[in-house]
């Protein structure tokens, strides 16, 4: 049976808990506000808990979790949740690995009853054929969004350059073609086996609920599926507060112009000096009102785009991620200098009233929007559960933001913003014929880190 812990309610998320006997945490949220219940999965695993020549494997089992089971046959999992009107996904990250549904109240039942037939009986569906399949379809996946595009391989590459070698965080969850190669049927089972068990997960339901039916379904379907005790402990992510140096590459690829990228390494997620971080990098390079887009590309006209967000990570030092593309013939060494002075100046003053309001309003309403679906809600209480061990702290997540004071945000700045704490990568445009002037791209192809929970481009996703 489930053990219930008290209800809570923190900042207007009423939750109750419990844990069956095999270990499954369970979180519960009633909220009858419109008639859908969103699912929302985490498993305690992700590219950190790799090993050297297996890179990539928690990203290929989010595909193999699609593939079948002992009750559902090749895509059935998606015909099944899409034929009742709802939607369905997953997705992977260094930290964790994630699966969610949202559906109309009526059929959560069917939501709890897929997830814990692929919990449970996986191994009887996964084949040599499925794996062959789904591994191909990573593939493709990899050459599609980093191998063939412009600027594919930067997240990569200044992660390698951020985390050096044997570090978890070293490798992205995509993984090398090498390495989904070289995966066998025997090394997907032994993964499944020690990762995707009950106790290893905590599983959240979030809307339009009755609490002790929806417990009495997840005890039904997820409470026979046995515990596994194998795990072992991830490899320890920490590293000094600042690097100490200045790593640097140069790439000469064929791409639109010129660009700067850098990561910065800024604290773990979870703590006070890392919101402090999320508030720096929002007034210095979220949106047209950012002071370096501002000086960038509306004073100087040295770029097209300038963009400075935060990659949250709880296991290893945040990352702070610069991009910049260049306009027209300006050089990168002008751009460099200009992100220098305003970095140095913003360590010196510190953001002004209006614009620490400002980023703090952003980030609230960014939150907000997050936490207005059933889904958000549901992500975010596995996630401070999974990675913080409390899902309550999801509804004092926006206070601890709007508690931060100007001088923890200019401090943070003055320690971690410095040249001898990042990793800094250039783009030098290489064109195939002789005199082809390059294009730039539209301030679009700017990617900026969610403000608070901040997963980023460290997910891969898109099981469908």
């Amino acid at each position: 049976m489930a053990n219930p812990a008290p209800a809570s309610s923190s900042g207007g998320l009423a939750i109750t808990e419990h844990r069956l006997a095999n270990g499954l945490r369970v979180v519960l949220s009633e909220d009858h506000l419109t008639p859908v219940a969103a699912v929302c999965l985490w498993y305690d695993v992700g590219s950190r808990h790799e090993v050297k020549g297996r890179t990539g494997l928690a990203h290929l089992f989010e595909h193999l979790m699609f593939q079948g089971s002992a009750s559902v046959q090749g895509n059935g999992h998606f015909e099944l949740i899409q034929g009742a009107g709802g939607s369905l996904n997953g997705t992977t990250s260094f930290e964790r690995t994630n699966y969610f549904e949202t559906m109309p109240a009526h059929q959560l039942e069917l939501a709890l009853w897929l997830e814990a037939d692929r919990m449970g009986s996986l191994l009887a569906a996964l084949d040599q054929t499925s794996l062959d399949n789904q591994r191909d379809v990573v593939k493709n996946e990899r050459r599609q969004r980093y191998d063939n595009v412009p600027y594919g391989t930067a997240f990569e590459k200044l992660t390698a350059m951020s985390f050096p070698e044997g570090h978890p965080y070293h490798h992205t969850p995509i993984g090398s073609m090498a390495d989904l190669d070289a995966a066998t049927l025997k090394d997907a089972q032994a993964f499944f086996s020690t990762y995707y068990a009950p106790n290893n997960a905590v599983l959240s339901v979030v809307g339009d609920i009755d609490p002790d039916e929806t417990l009495r379904w997840i005890e039904k379907y997820f409470g026979t599926i046995p515990a596994h005790d194998g795990k072992p402990a991830p490899v320890d992510g920490s590293l000094p507060p600042v690097s100490g140096e200045e790593l640097r590459l140069t790439v000469r690829e064929e791409v639109p112009s010129r660009a700067l990228m850098a990561a910065y390494r800024l604290p773990h997620d979870g703590t006070r000096e890392a919101d402090a971080a999320d508030l720096a990098l929002t007034v210095l390079g979220s949106g047209e009102s950012s002071r370096l887009y501002n000086r960038l590309v509306r004073r100087d006209r040295l770029a097209v785009a300038a963009g400075f967000g935060l990659l949250r990570l709880a296991g290893a030092p945040s990352l702070g991620w610069l991009d910049v593309k260049t306009s027209g013939d300006a050089t990168v060494e002008a751009i460099e200098a200009a992100v220098d002075e305003e970095l140095a100046r913003f360590a010196e003053e510190g953001p002004t009233p209006e614009e620490l309001e400002r980023a703090q309003a952003q980030i609230e309403r960014e939150w907000l929007d997050r936490l207005q679906t059933v889904s958000g809600r549901a992500d975010e209480l596995c996630r401070y559960a999974v990675l913080f061990g409390d899902p309550a702290l999801a509804g004092s997540a926006l206070s601890r933001v709007l508690e931060v004071t100007a001088e923890e945000v200019r401090d943070i700045a003055r320690q971690r913003l410095r040249a001898d704490n990042r990793a800094v990568l250039v783009y030098e445009p290489v064109h195939p014929e002789a005199g082809e002037a390059p294009q730039t791209p539209d301030s679009s192809e700017i990617s900026e880190a969610p403000a608070v929970n901040g997963e980023a481009d460290a997910t891969e996703g898109g099981a469908a």
